[in-house]
């Protein structure tokens, strides 16, 4: 076993457990992801379930929303604000080495979130727009709902991307974190 092997097995034995997302927070995520998977890749465009499959994602992201208003501390906006000067900031500390754990969202994480939210509002509007009678069989709007599409599969490969890339920079496996709540933190570990 080499040493750095050594040093994560040590650091996951003395770990504590940190209560970070709530249910609702954990099941509207896992959700919204069926619901992208299932309209990205296994429903037919022009299905009735397609559409309502489309209006369940709508509904899962103003009910977040609104959690973000009144839900706990760290499902709330104030945990995880979309700042660009912070996410530069974290990507350069991550550059230089540094290992902190954000128990919210990371910065580079929140403006993440934030764009995966907008980006299914504009899905879902668009959608919305193709089946009234002024925008039915309009090509921009067409093609703007494959557009705003085509950058949302983008998105949620770099967010998969960058959670895996945290989870080993971090030691804190945040897939495990979104699906139990807690985020398993390795003692000594500077927090935000």
């Amino acid at each position: 076993m080499s040493a750095s092997s050594d040093d994560r097995s040590s650091r996951r034995a003395s770990a504590r457990d940190v209560a970070v997302w709530d249910p609702l927070v954990r099941l509207i995520h896992w959700s919204l992801a069926l619901t992208i998977l299932l309209n990205g890749a296994i429903l037919e465009e022009e299905s009735n379930l397609h559409e309502w499959v489309g209006y369940a994602a709508l509904g899962l992201v103003g009910i977040r929303l609104v959690w973000a208003i009144i839900g706990p501390q760290y499902a709330r906006f104030t945990a995880f604000p979309p700042s660009p000067a912070r996410a530069i900031s974290y990507a350069r500390s991550v550059l230089s080495g540094d290992k902190t754990v954000h128990l919210s969202h990371n910065p580079l994480g929140a403006i993440m979130i934030y764009n995966l939210w907008l980006t299914v509002i504009g899905i879902g509007v668009t959608g919305y727009m193709m089946t009234t009678i002024r925008f039915f069989g309009i090509d921009w709007v067409e093609e703007a709902h494959e557009l705003i599409f085509n950058w949302l599969i983008l998105s949620v490969a770099l967010h998969v991307a960058g959670v895996a890339f945290d989870s080993w920079r971090s030691g804190v496996n945040l897939v495990r974190a979104m699906v139990i709540g807690r985020k398993r933190v390795p003692q000594g570990t500077k927090l935000e």
